[in-house]
């Protein structure tokens, strides 16, 4: 048996069995614990006997439940409490150079003394290979934890005096020699795992592991043959961004507008109406204007698709040098393909994603620049393999030999995994160093020569083209729900009316024999009901679709081209990226904010740092600094001080550019980096010269050039960087700049001087809403840095889950630092960023700010953008586990409940290991309850997944229309899941103005975009939707009234191409108008009075109540403009020329007064009338009489509209005729004209007030006085019975 337990007095004892093959075995981890005696927490490695010792296999489920175990790690283990092998010295024994296991068995069998407070802290591979959240507390591993070796923590359990007596002699006379063995032993147990570690990584190389369902074949990565055939056919280099061609047009034009419900129910009808004996209104009434709806969409479409193929043709044309036969020949973008070896001039656009190869620089150094792919503009260093950095003339390219491993194509910019295997050489690791991405340019540097090995549509520049997330607005999806409710409507008037002419069908076909009613059409009930569906199909406007498109364009131009929104600075004028969600932007009610660079400049500036325990600030010049001058006087702290400054300017990535005055411009990839570098500056560490092998730094005049041996670059789960550089001393050092909560876990036991005063320092610099960064160093042995050199190309060069092994042979050397200090950067607040926040909160918006900065800052911060007020109360939950988290918020929650008001004037500041908790499925509710409670929330430390749940759960749940702002990559997830993206197009790119679906340049510019083009834009679809169905429901039901007189027979009233060019042409006018020119208020009222804004956040002007109070407006409309004239003409007239009235003089007569009396609401719901307006109103009515004039003449010289022949001499002949055109009309909107007054006097609401006084051109400030002291006595009393104990601050600390 290999194992075996014995269990006696209380304590678990593990016998190890030396003897089990080792081929057989695997790590697990076990916890033993000893009860009922002093502490003992062991985690020692087990060994299991596996089924079967084939090597092969046995790897193969080695490295599969490894997988698992660490995955379950990353998502559910809290770190190990100490990530060091040192303190392996504590643990005092004789033989040293025993193995793990055979130290713990022994040890546990007595073969070793156990000492009192002694412990072992073993490097597992789950603390050390970054398996844990970083962020969670220090807790032991459970006993279900895998790990590589353990934690042995013991107190003193009762010993033999005679061994306790031994082990202290021992201990006083080899003292020194067993600190000095320890440490020896700690670098063999080092380099050991490290051995150890490298052995998986070449495992995987030799045979990728199969996880699950995934098969790792060479499907799986992509070969690229240098100089030679290759093994597939890849695609060619030409793009197409277009949507169509000449072939795909019209299928896939037609497949775009039919997926709209609309298109359908009209095409519908339009077939119906080809059926014989059916249609009343013709065969081509609804297909001619569906037709032509249809024709200018089309004409939308090829215009803009024109203008795609052209920018594509210019790109495929453009030319470049490719190596053909060992000559260089020019060649079209479209014409190149993977394998290809090109060159690539200066300022020239890289054709497809290459592999640097060489370059004109040393060390096939080159510049590129990416502000097509991300907006950044700052210059980027690219740098070729040392191996192919030699290939500088046309011979050395044509003998390369070899081939490219590399990853499919994928669309993410910054990743890139690939393997460089030359014949007779070594493997060498291809990452994103070494890929020039097709969209970037070449600066800086002459010429450089790559190989393709992405191109056309696979290049992340194209995978990345796709189109954002279809949203659509609030006001869209309430139309579409009323128009199915008028659906319904519509088949019960289908089927009364078919009933109804069924029965009277029965009742007079006896007897009115002349009528012809008897036949089999009559009689049918299925007829009946087709022929009213076509007649009554008018209900639903034809053309609202197509007008709302046009409006919602051009409303877009509008915000383009605002002046107010263009950001002189970085001449960047707002852009509306989408038309669909203009009416959206005045509704909103929760707005989501990002930090940094949104609510500040994101212009980083050094202000202050933490040095061995003392505050440092820049002066003027390096010499009046008091930091300096403690160097130069060497202070007990000038060590330190030197090697902050020198990891200042060494510990980055920044490129120096020397300008020919002899200063030096500093290009980074982020402004907090070039804040750094530029503070070590100032105190006189200047840093002046970059290549791939070192830097150099002018030290207060002393030339200093360090060998830069690793760059262990930052990302947004490490939240630190490193650099491993050799001194000029010649020692291996280990620079680390990144987050307090990152470094701190790593900081040797031995090494914590200035631990308590350094976080004293963060948080006052935190609370002054400076951004805070913790400085460390540490010393490397050459052994173990050799070893974990070798560990970490294995870790370079794997194609499977490279990212991740990098990660954790980074987290093997980034281990027992010693703490430096800490900086303070100063990021200032964007101009009126306060005046923004203020106006926002006044129209009655609640405003989240969601960022990674610590919860002191952000307070900070909040006070200074007037988020957050001097009287209102701050709430921080800032728990460390679930029970603390839900115990807090269910207090809260309790608290505010108790209290008489729901909207509490408090700031909820939670940061984001609480959120993670607050977050869970069994307290999100509770959570999100307390949320809406306060006026404000901060949530700090929050990561980018944690945005975007946070905004889903608010849009969810509230069903409120959201905002969410921001202007980095780590905002993108947050804007595509609120119900409005905006993105700010800042220092940190475009990533998120791409993602959005409005991009600004300023966050002041929001302002103007909500309650200005928000609420215009809101008002005038409203009215715009509203009017739409309004005319429609004015002139077809009238068709329902005729049906009284007409025996039900589905008789037509009006001319059927009067009915068909109704909404295309007659009435086609005041809607645009309408849509394009309304505005109740205007833009300067609008942003001094933010109150404003509330009647269209809340919706008041389109809703289901105002819905259907237009459709019955309507209906009683229709009731006067067919019933007046039908009385007037109820004596039959005769003309001149021998006519008589019949039912097309009435249906032109009540058609006429139809469209006199839809043009007159049009102006009677205007508010801002302009001369569009009046020719829009009035023009219409002008038109419909041109067109009498006209159609009346047609007849005989084309040969139709023969009943429409001399209309005209009857109609405008007629003095009834006239009288009713100003009766009628004015009968007809009376009704509307005095409730339209009661509501101006007496229901007066503060936005008709304000609009008065700009007509009487009157300061509306005193009527905004009036209404504000209402509210506050209202709010006022609403608090009375609020709870003495919410008033003051509540803050909840772990």
């Amino acid at each position: 048996m290999p194992m075996h337990k014995q269990l006696h007095q209380g304590k678990v004892i593990v016998v190890h069995a030396p003897n089990l093959p080792a081929s057989c075995k695997h790590r697990q981890s076990l916890e033993l614990q000893a009860k009922n005696s002093p502490s003992i927490s062991v985690e020692l490695s087990r060994t299991n006997t596996t089924a079967s010792c084939n090597p092969s296999q046995r790897r193969r489920q080695q490295r599969s439940s490894l997988h698992r175990q660490e995955s379950w790690f990353r998502h559910s283990m809290p770190p190990a409490i100490n990530r060091d092998f040192e303190s392996l010295e504590h643990l005092q024994t004789q033989e040293t150079s025993n193995g793990l296991d055979e130290q713990l068995a022994a040890s546990l069998s007595g073969k070793l003394p156990v000492l009192s407070h002694t412990s072992i802290h073993l490097n597992s591979a789950n603390s050390n290979l970054g398996f844990i959240d970083s962020d969670t507390p220090n807790t032991p591993i459970t006993p279900q934890s895998s790990s590589l070796a353990g934690t042995l923590s013991s107190c003193q359990p009762p010993a033999e005096p005679g061994g306790s007596r031994h082990r202290s002699s021992r201990n006083r006379k080899d003292s020194r020699a067993s600190i000095l063995s320890n440490a020896a032993r700690g670098i063999r147990m080092t380099t050991s795992f490290l051995r150890r570690k490298r052995k998986e990584y070449e495992d995987d190389d030799e045979e990728p592991p199969n996880f699950g369902s995934y098969d790792s074949t060479d499907d799986d990565k992509r070969i690229i043959t240098l100089n030679g055939p290759q093994p597939t056919k890849y695609c060619n280099n030409r793009i197409s961004t277009a949507k169509y061609n000449v072939l795909t047009f019209i299928p896939s034009f037609l497949f775009e507008q039919f997926r709209r419900y609309s298109n359908i129910f009209f095409l519908l009808i339009a077939l119906l109406q080809q059926i014989p004996d059916v249609s009343p209104t013709g065969r081509y009434t609804t297909l001619v204007p569906l037709v032509f709806i249809l024709s200018v969409s089309a004409i939308k479409e090829i215009i803009e698709d024109v203008k795609r193929h052209r920018a594509d043709n210019e790109i495929n044309h453009r030319v470049i040098e490719r190596l053909e036969n060992g000559t260089w020949t020019t060649v079209r973008w479209s014409e190149l393909t993977v394998g290809d070896i090109i060159k690539v001039v200066i300022d020239t656009f890289f054709p497809a994603d290459l592999i640097l190869l060489s370059s004109s620089e040393p060390q096939a150094m080159c510049f590129i620049e990416t502000a097509n792919l991300d907006g950044e503009t700052n210059l980027k260093i690219r740098q070729g393999m040392p191996s192919t950095a030699k290939l500088l003339d046309t011979k050395d390219l044509t003998q390369l030999q070899g081939r490219i491993e590399c990853e499919l194509p994928n669309r993410l910019l910054y990743e890139f995994n690939g393997v460089l295997k030359e014949f007779g050489k070594p493997a060498v690791p291809l990452g994103n160093d070494q890929v020039l991405q097709r969209g970037a340019m070449l600066r800086n540097t002459p010429w450089i020569f790559g190989v393709v090995i992405y191109s056309g549509h696979e290049t992340k520049l194209m995978k990345n083209s796709t189109s954002a997330p279809l949203k659509r607005s609030t006001v869209d999806k309430l139309t579409n729900t009323q128009i199915l409710m008028l659906f319904m409507i519509l088949i019960s008037l289908c089927i009364t009316s078919g009933l109804c002419n069924l029965f009277w069908t029965q009742k007079h076909s006896p007897t009115d024999w002349y009528l012809g009613i008897g036949d089999f059409k009559s009689l049918s009930l299925g007829y009946n009901l087709l022929t009213f569906f076509i007649l009554y199909n008018n209900l639903i406007p034809i053309s609202l679709q197509v007008t709302l498109e046009l409006v919602r364009f051009l409303q877009a131009i509008f915000i383009n081209y605002d002046i107010e929104m263009y950001h002189a600075e970085s001449n960047m004028p707002a852009s509306a990226r989408t038309s669909n969600l203009n009416e959206e932007l005045g509704l909103i009610k929760y707005i989501f904010s990002d930090k940094t660079g949104t609510l500040t400049r994101n212009v980083m500036e050094f202000k202050k740092c933490s040095i061995a325990k003392r505050i440092y600030q820049t002066e003027r010049t390096p010499e009046e600094s008091e930091l300096v001058q403690n160097i130069l006087r060497r202070h007990e702290s000038s060590r330190d001080i030197e090697e902050f400054l020198v990891l200042l300017s060494v510990c980055h990535t920044v490129i120096p550019e020397k300008k020919e005055d002899g200063t030096i411009i500093y290009h980074a990839a982020s402004p907090d980096e070039r804040a750094l570098v530029d503070g070590a500056r100032r105190f006189g560490y200047i840093f002046d010269t970059r290549t791939p092998e070192y830097v150099e730094i002018n030290a207060l005049g002393k030339r200093m050039r360090f060998e830069v041996l690793n760059v262990l670059e930052f990302t947004s789960q490490r939240k630190r960087m490193s650099v491993i550089v050799r001194t000029p001393e010649g020692k291996i050092k280990l620079f680390t700049k990144g987050a307090d909560s990152v470094i701190y876990e790593r900081l040797s036991p031995r090494d914590q001087a200035y631990r308590e005063a350094t976080l004293q320092h963060l948080e006052e610099f935190a609370s002054e809403g400076l951004r805070t960064l913790c400085l460390a160093v540490a010393d490397i042995d050459p052994e173990v840095y050799e070893e974990w050199t070798h560990t970490h190309h294995k870790a370079s060069i794997a194609l499977q889950y490279r990212e991740s092994k990098l990660e954790d042979s980074s987290n093997l050397i980034e281990t027992n630092l010693r703490l430096l200090g800490a900086t303070a950067i100063e990021d200032k607040l964007q101009d009126g960023v306060p005046e923004t926040i203020d106006a926002l909160l006044q129209a009655g918006i609640y405003i989240w700010v969601l960022t990674g900065d610590k919860q002191e800052t952000a307070i900070n911060i909040g006070y200074s953008c007037k988020l957050i007020s001097n009287t209102m109360d701050i709430l921080i939950l800032n728990e460390g586990s679930l029970d603390a988290t839900r115990d807090a918020v269910l207090r809260h929650v309790g608290e505010f409940k108790s209290s008489s008001t729901k909207d509490a004037n408090v700031a909820l500041v939670i940061d984001g290991k609480s959120l993670k908790y607050a977050l869970t499925c069994d307290l999100r509710g509770d959570f999100q309850e307390l949320c809406l409670m306060c006026r404000v929330v901060i949530c700090c430390r929050v990561s980018p997944i944690q945005k975007a749940e946070v905004v889903d759960m608010v849009t969810q749940s509230t069903k409120a229309v959201t905002l969410a702002i921001g202007d980095g990559a780590n905002d993108v997830a947050m804007i595509q899941k609120a119900s409005v993206g905006i993105g700010i197009s800042g220092v940190e790119g475009l990533q998120a103005a791409c993602a959005s679906d409005y991009s600004i340049a300023q966050f002041r510019f929001l302002r103007r975009l909500i309650l200005v083009h928000g609420a215009w834009n809101y008002a005038r679809i409203s009215k715009l939707i509203l009017y739409s169905f309004y005319k429609n429901v004015c002139l077809y039901v009238i068709e329902l009234w005729f049906a009284l007189y007409s025996g039900w027979s589905g008789q037509i009233l009006f001319e059927r191409w009067t009915i068909g060019l109704y909404n295309v042409v007659f009435t086609a006018m005041p809607p645009f108008a309408i849509g394009l020119f309304e505005k109740f208020c205007t833009a300067d009222t609008m942003l001094r009075y933010p109150l404003l804004y509330k009647p269209s956040q809340n919706a008041k002007l389109f809703n289901v109540r105002v819905f259907w109070i237009w459709i019955f407006n309507a209906l009683l409309h229709s009731v006067f403009l067919f019933w007046l004239p039908l009385f007037a003409f109820e004596s039959e007239s005769i003309w001149s020329d021998g006519k008589t009235s019949d039912y097309l003089l009435l249906g032109n007569m009540v058609y006429t007064y139809v469209i006199v009396t839809v043009c007159l609401k049009a102006g009677l719901i205007t508010s801002s009338w302009t001369w569009l307006t009046h020719a829009a109103i009035w023009g219409s009515i002008l038109l419909w009489f041109l067109f009498v004039l006209i159609y009346s003449h047609i007849w005989p010289s084309l040969s139709f509209a023969s009943n429409f022949a001399g209309m005209d001499s009857q109609l405008l002949s007629t003095p009834v005729f006239w009288f009713a055109l100003v009766l009628v009309p004015i009968a007809s909107l009376l009704i509307d004209v005095i409730c339209k007054l009661i509501h101006n006097t007496v229901f007066k609401t503060l936005t008709d007030a304000v609009r008065e006084q700009e007509i009487q051109r009157n300061d509306p400030s005193q009527v905004m006085e009036e209404s504000r002291s209402s509210m506050i006595w209202t709010r006022d009393r609403a608090r009375k019975g609020r709870r003495p104990g919410c008033e003051i601050t509540i803050q909840d600390r772990a």
